[in-house]
């Protein structure tokens, strides 16, 4: 599906439509998924949700932990978006498995990110984390101008032009199944790799 935006002007379009056009194109770009084999958690993600530390990550484990497996994800309406994704210079942050419904939704909640993270590895995909995603416009227009912030961290901004080539947006990773040497909120993780897709 081919979205001319450029035969259309600026004038005729709503901020609303352009944010409509985007989501629809997210959309569609979501296609159903063959049933995947699903990786148990590794010895190194047990001894990690066993010592989980208290806050925002232990929220979002124990509100994701039917997404270990990755055919629960895909039941529930999550469907893999632009491949692996891998750092120029460090790290990856892996297969994000968007659920388009709740990219329109600006409730924050633990247990619904609007993206699931996997790492791929030999046919098999693991739960290393999650993102959140919400239009910038939208959120700052229904909360006074004030950027999202979930359980005291606050998102980060991304701007258009980007390279997902759509509209500004406020995200938040939180590795909640994988550790991050950098830290449990960075973008980047240097312990997830693409090397496996």
């Amino acid at each position: 599906m081919t979205i001319q935006i450029s035969q259309l002007t600026q004038k005729s379009m709503s901020r609303n439509l352009l944010r409509t056009l985007t989501l629809a194109l997210l959309s569609s770009l979501i296609m159903a998924t063959p049933l995947l084999a699903a990786e148990k958690p590794s010895q190194h993600a047990a001894a990690h949700q066993d010592s989980a530390p208290a806050g925002l990550v232990q929220l979002v484990r124990e509100g994701t932990k039917q997404y270990l497996n990755v055919n629960n994800a895909t039941a529930a309406g999550y469907g893999p978006f632009l491949g692996c994704v891998a750092g120029t210079d460090h790290g990856a942050m892996g297969v994000h498995y968007v659920n388009a419904t709740l990219l329109g939704n600006l409730t924050l909640d633990p247990s619904q990110p609007q993206a699931l993270i996997y790492e791929p590895s030999n046919g098999k995909m693991t739960l290393v984390g999650v993102e959140f995603i919400l239009d910038s416009a939208s959120w700052l227009a229904a909360n006074n101008n004030t950027p999202p912030v979930l359980d005291g961290q606050v998102f980060n901004f991304v701007g258009a032009p980007n390279r997902f080539n759509i509209a500004s947006f406020f995200e938040l990773h939180v590795w909640a199944w994988r550790d991050n040497p950098q830290g449990s909120f960075v973008d980047w993780n240097n312990d997830v790799t693409c090397a496996g897709e």
